[in-house]
């Protein structure tokens, strides 16, 4: 089980039926979908932290239509691999990944966790089995020590935090894009295409990387699936209108999925 700590105080957080509350007072009610919201609102960057409406739903309707399915699966192999007890996913979105997970690790405990209250109501639809919080990766809300791994698909997170939650010999895996990753898409859509930040972004002593592999595979996508790739990302707000559409119209040769996943375990 997830050790739970409370937002306020991280003192352990024990549950009630419908409420978790910890030995200094402080009580969180679940939500009636299921989840649990630890976000304190003056760790909010905004006032609906996440991504917007429109992009999970374009996310949701792009993951589902299985184009990153190669993805998902990839990650269910390294994990059952590993066999972790207990498994966070950090900024899991709408819970494509994190359900996909723990459909196949049957014998560990899984939890997604998203900064968006929207994006994990949309988790908690895909699976009620699993612990589903808001929160922030920058303040994960578990006990010193207390996961055998974590997952951060295309989300930010925190070395001290991770740090902080693993165990020792504890994995984390880290997913994103590689240099090359949707590269004619970015060249469609902006006179210059920039590079890609380094995924790793100088990791901690503590931290040793054990594998880091590259996953590449075409996408050929009919026009819904182009506006949905577009709608779910940040290129949808910051590209030209009439370069989106043009794409969508015209359809896209050479796409190609480009992700780089990374396996760093804790001393």
């Amino acid at each position: 089980m997830l050790e739970l700590i409370c937002p306020i105080c991280h003192q352990a957080l024990t549950n009630l039926g419908q409420q978790w509350r910890c030995d200094n007072g402080h009580s969180y009610d679940q939500a009636r979908q299921g989840y649990l919201n630890l976000l304190m609102v003056q760790h909010k960057n905004s006032r609906q932290p996440g991504d917007t409406p429109a992009m999970l739903a374009c996310r949701q309707a792009f993951l589902d239509a299985g184009h990153y399915q190669p993805v998902s699966e990839t990650i269910n192999r390294a994990f059952l691999a590993q066999g972790p007890g207990t498994l966070l996913d950090m900024g899991c979105g709408e819970g494509y990944y994190t359900a996909r997970l723990a459909s196949v690790l049957s014998d560990s405990e899984v939890g997604g966790l998203d900064i968006s209250k929207d994006a994990v109501i949309r988790a908690t639809r895909r699976s009620r089995d699993l612990r589903w919080l808001v929160a922030s990766s920058a303040r994960l809300p578990v006990a010193d020590a207390s996961l055998d791994a974590l997952l951060s698909v295309f989300s930010p997170w925190s070395w001290d935090e991770c740090l902080r939650t693993l165990k020792p010999g504890g994995h984390l895996m880290l997913v994103g894009p590689h240099a090359d990753h949707l590269r004619s898409l970015r060249a469609a859509l902006y006179d210059d295409v920039h590079a890609t930040p380094d995924l790793l972004k100088e990791p901690p002593p503590e931290l040793q990387v054990v594998s880091d592999k590259t996953l590449r595979y075409p996408l050929e996508l009919e026009a819904t699936d182009l506006a949905n790739l577009i709608g779910m990302t940040p290129h949808s707000l910051r590209s030209a209108p009439d370069r989106q559409r043009h794409i969508i119209e015209t359809g896209l040769v050479g796409l190609e999925v480009a992700m780089r996943l990374v396996i760093l375990q804790r001393c």
